[in-house]
């Protein structure tokens, strides 16, 4: 059996790593000249562990991400007050540096198997056919090609792209930064978020809510914003290489998707159920998306599989992670409209509910998010 997969990101690699230590012949094409990642970090949760762990590579990300660290984290007022602290469901997670996990991914995928600077323009009868009229053929075909994929558009049609209605500015600190919490800041129509990696550096993100046209700065533009908030905001700016920091539109897929699956061609990750941050879970979702998929494709297709096999086999997957993913979107989508919130009024009563909000139910919601296992055999 052969399966291609579109897309270097963190699903197709994940997959694509699962598949070679289950001695599955996988091909990753990949439109950029080199497949990396910089400027940002990724949170993993337990059940982006627990993925990982299926797929083979759990323990390389940890060792990669470092010790977790035993900071408070909740929600703060941009003074510095605190609105909530969570309890020990923030235990379970690491952040690491994106270019890190990328290396990981990279290490546990034969060098043979990624094809760079291959764009795929669309789907032929037996795989895919790039620029310039080559075609690969391949008995499954994966589109894990982002929120533009263009799998998703020629098989399974173009649900659109929404604004979220705000952007977010991210970076790294250039060297470790002493903090004693975590989490995010609110403001009205803004936040910053706090993440410490495990070397001590800490990966920050600032949002706003602003018009889709709005053309952002750079650094000193989230200082002008964000450089009187509570400390170590200011700090970790300090510590940051202008150069290095990015802003990019928080968007998501307009409309849920009928199906990931269609025929012999599957979806998984943001070209399956691309969706807003606030919930931290874009990562982790993918990587579950790849390790059900990578279990299914091992544990029911044999070496010469059929259309139907093939057809019945990515049914599955579709019937196992859609419902799931497309209710964490929902749930990420309506967090983030709340927390951008601009209204005085809005604001304020969005600061109680969070203030008078038990800690064991925010702690209970933050674990069961994090719950999932691979399917029973």
């Amino acid at each position: 059996m052969r399966v291609l997969v579109v897309g270097a990101g963190i699903g197709g690699l994940g997959l694509a790593a699962g598949l070679t230590r289950a001695g599955i012949e996988v091909e990753v094409v990949e439109q950029a000249e080199q497949v990396r990642a910089h400027g940002s970090g990724v949170t993993l949760f337990a059940n982006g562990f627990g993925a990982l762990d299926a797929l083979g590579i759990g323990a390389d990300v940890r060792t990669a991400a470092g010790a977790a660290g035993t900071y408070s984290s909740g929600s703060r007022r941009p003074d510095g007050s605190w609105l909530m602290r969570l309890g020990g469901a923030a235990e379970n997670l690491r952040v690491i540096d994106r270019a890190e996990l990328y290396r990981v991914l990279l290490a546990a995928v034969p060098r043979d198997s990624v094809r760079t600077a291959s764009r795929v323009v669309g789907l032929g009868d037996g795989g895919v056919v790039l620029e310039g009229g080559t075609e690969l053929a391949a008995d499954v075909v994966v589109g894990a090609d982002g929120l533009r994929s263009r799998v998703r558009a020629d098989a399974f049609g173009d649900p659109g792209i929404r604004y979220a209605g705000y952007g977010a500015w991210r970076g790294i600190t250039e060297h470790p930064v002493p903090i004693d919490a975590a989490g995010e800041t609110l403001g009205r129509g803004a936040r910053f978020g706090i993440a410490p990696l495990g070397d001590g550096r800490i990966y920050w993100f600032a949002c706003v809510s602003v018009a889709p046209a709005y053309r952002a700065g750079g650094l000193d533009e989230v200082r002008r914003r964000f450089g009187d908030w509570h400390d170590p905001i200011g700090a970790l700016l300090d510590a940051t290489d202008p150069a290095a920091v990015s802003y990019a539109p928080i968007e998501e897929l307009a409309r849920r998707l009928r199906t990931f699956a269609s025929g012999r061609c599957a979806l998984l990750g943001d070209a399956a159920h691309a969706m807003t941050p606030n919930l931290g879970q874009g990562a982790n979702q993918a990587l579950e998306d790849a390790a059900v998929l990578n279990h299914l494709l091992g544990r029911d297709l044999g070496s010469a599989p059929d259309i139907r096999s093939i057809t019945a086999t990515l049914a599955r997957y579709d019937a196992l992670r859609r419902p799931r993913t497309q209710r964490i979107a929902r749930q990420a989508r309506l967090l983030g409209t709340v927390m951008q919130w601009r209204h005085p009024f809005l604001a304020t009563v969005r600061d109680s509910a969070i203030r008078l909000a038990p800690t064991a139910l925010a702690d209970r919601q933050a674990r069961n998010l994090q719950q999932w296992s691979l399917p029973a055999p």
